[in-house]
């Protein structure tokens, strides 16, 4: 989950260094450090600073410039805290015993307990609580040991370290060399060459590209168990193994403007009234409507799996999180749509129940993975288990280049924009689109809705930005509702049908950024168990679109809920004025087809939470204990 950024030119280090932990603090914010090489040769020291909290108290803590030559090599981390808690002895850069091997990492070391105890009997003592600590013992061990360059030992010592790991590694042995290796932590490598304005050659690491774009687009994505030795003259990427690789250098999609906030208070907000625009990019260039050719849509990825996915027995879907909300929708959207069977999973829980998985001749089963970032542990181990056992695995992810878009067969990409905020917004609604395709594609393929109904369906989908724009007109009223509702200690949100997920959404949203209990229900659960809860200060929110088939048993359960004190937030359509005298508050939504109500629906509740998350202070893009890439399991 933790952010590395590492430099190598001719430039000052510093603000490379800490202006990328900057880019990359959604990623951890428990504590930051650098380590910096300073000096040359025998001279050659580490001057290393290391901050609890954000990463502007390190910022803060960091020297002056005072006339001394500058360092023009560091490696830098922003901490989310997995073994020890957050303090400065916690925080990365972690050095070896003997002082001359700095170490940052991302990642967890799954054999701690066998690595420290060996360690400890070779007299290493450990100075903090941290699995990265022990890393840089057991370097320097290895090295010792063996007598061997830095990049061999790391290589070696890489051999005994089980569980997953992004690392970059400074010796004052030699202080002109970064080593950064991986395998199931993201890491890549920016590169800017000497011709580039305002600026000098040189090379950087990090975690993801919000902390490069500023400086180059030309980058270089590391796939698991390789490894890349950086000298002032060039690289060398290998694998662990040390058999020499050639990796091609991409070009950055990203641009500078999409990761900053603007006049925006938080991303959260930004992405949210984002939406309109992140659906027409998801749907942009995928969707023909008009003319002599019947209307198609194209997933240019998909294409020539279409027969194994209309043909397949079902469909496994794994996910965690908000994607895992996005899939219970695309479930009830591709059986409902396309007559296809599908099954959700935890992706957490997934491959260790040893699901049983067909991969016969009409007889198939295929997964798909779903991660707004492409790095998320579980999920990119779902799609693993799978293709090891032979099953096609499928991605649907929003980061290009990310590890879930290189291990899987074919995918979608979400083209949503970056997402900087924790709590997922506009890739929920744009993962829902993308399915929602997906299951006009299927049904269409396989004969389940005709081609007027196809028409219809796709023109109704492709209003849906406009749709969405709506709504914002009434963010005045969430905001007011935010205001009463900001004190609530428990929240209750119901749903059935294609919103049952969205109302375990809008829980989720609620819980992450304001720390509010909430617990997401199908509507007609609050029987069995829930309504014992229900009291005055209970708010109740209920997604009761007109177009769904229990619309009338929504109702009921509105009445429940006031017979016994509760008070009632209600989602409905614009045209809808059944509930406007029953319900503490009523949102009302454009009306549009049932299985497209999700897409709109979740909006207010996103507002809602962002609102009240707001209000009581809360740090919205950074929620406590969160991270946005949960890249460790």
């Amino acid at each position: 989950m933790c952010g590395i950024v590492a430099f190598l030119g001719a430039d000052d280090a510093v603000p490379y260094l800490v202006g990328g932990l900057k880019r990359l603090e959604y990623r951890g914010y428990d504590s930051a450090g650098v380590a910096l090489m300073t000096g040359v040769g025998a001279a050659a020291s580490f001057e290393i600073v290391k901050r609890v909290g954000k990463v502007a108290n390190l910022e803060a803590a960091m020297p002056a410039p005072n006339g001394a030559p500058r360092p023009t090599l560091g490696i830098a981390h922003t901490r989310w805290a997995t073994h020890g808690p957050p303090n400065d002895e916690n925080a990365h850069p972690h050095v070896s015993r003997n002082g001359r091997i700095a170490v940052v990492h991302n990642g967890v070391i799954e054999n701690f307990a066998a690595l420290r105890e060996s360690l400890l009997s070779k007299g290493y003592a450990l100075v903090s609580q941290t699995d990265t600590e022990l890393f840089a013992h057991l370097l320097e061990d290895v090295q010792t040991k063996e007598k061997l360059p830095l990049d061999a030992a790391v290589r070696l010592a890489l051999t005994q370290v089980q569980g997953a790991f992004g690392i970059a590694v400074l010796s004052l042995d030699e202080p002109e060399v970064l080593i950064a290796a991986r395998r199931g932590s993201p890491l890549m490598m920016g590169i800017r060459d000497a011709q580039t304005p305002g600026g000098q050659a040189a090379y950087f690491i990090a975690s993801d590209a919000s902390a490069v774009v500023e400086h180059t687009r030309h980058v270089i994505y590391f796939q698991d168990s390789e490894m890349v030795v950086i000298r002032p003259g060039g690289y060398e990427i290998m694998t662990l193994d040390n058999v020499q690789l050639t990796r091609s250098v991409e070009q950055l999609e990203l641009s500078l403007a999409q990761i900053q906030k603007g006049a925006y208070k938080h991303f959260m907000l930004k992405e949210i009234l984002e939406q309109p625009e992140a659906l027409r990019n998801t749907m942009r260039g995928r969707i023909r409507l008009g003319g002599a050719s019947p209307p198609e849509i194209r997933f240019g990825g998909l294409e020539p799996l279409m027969e194994r996915l209309a043909s397949a027995r079902r469909l496994v879907f794994c996910a965690c999180g908000t994607s895992w909300h996005a899939a219970l929708v695309g479930e009830y959207l591709i059986e409902q749509l396309a007559g296809v069977n599908v099954e959700v999973e935890y992706a957490s829980e997934f491959r260790y129940r040893n699901p049983i998985l067909a991969r016969t001749d009409g007889c198939e089963d295929i997964v798909v993975v779903i991660s707004q970032s492409g790095e998320t542990a579980d999920t990119l181990a779902a799609a693993q288990f799978a293709r090891k056992k032979g099953i096609l695995a499928i991605g649907i992810c929003n980061v290009v280049g990310s590890s879930i878009a290189r291990e899987t067969d074919a995918g979608i990409y979400l083209h949503a924009g970056p997402e900087i905020g924790v709590a997922s917004t506009k890739a929920f609604t744009a993962q829902i689109t993308c399915l929602a395709m997906l299951a006009l594609k299927l049904g269409r393929y396989r004969g389940a809705i005709s081609e007027e109904q196809f028409e219809e369906h796709v023109t109704a989908l492709l209003s849906l930005p406009a749709k969405m724009a709506e709504i914002f007109a009434q963010s005045d009223k969430i905001y007011e509702m935010s205001r009463v509702y900001r004190y609530a200690h428990n929240f209750l949100y119901l749903g059935r049908g294609y919103n049952f997920p969205v109302a375990l959404e809008g829980a989720l949203k609620l819980k992450e950024i304001s720390y509010i209990h909430a617990e997401g229900y199908a509507a007609a659960e609050m029987k069995h168990g829930p309504i014992a809860l229900i009291d005055r200060f209970m708010p109740v929110v209920v997604i009761a679109p007109t177009s769904d088939a229990t619309y009338e048993k929504l109702r009921s359960n509105i009445q429940e809920v006031l017979a016994r004190g509760g008070s009632v937030i209600a989602i409905t359509e614009s045209d809808n004025d059944d509930l406007d005298a029953e319900c503490e508050y009523v949102i009302k939504i454009p009306k549009v087809a049932d299985f497209l109500s999700p897409i709109l629906a979740v909006v207010p509740l996103q507002l809602l939470s962002y609102h009240i998350a707001d209000m009581r202070g809360c740090n919205v893009d950074q929620p406590r204990n969160l991270a946005k890439s949960v890249t460790v399991e």
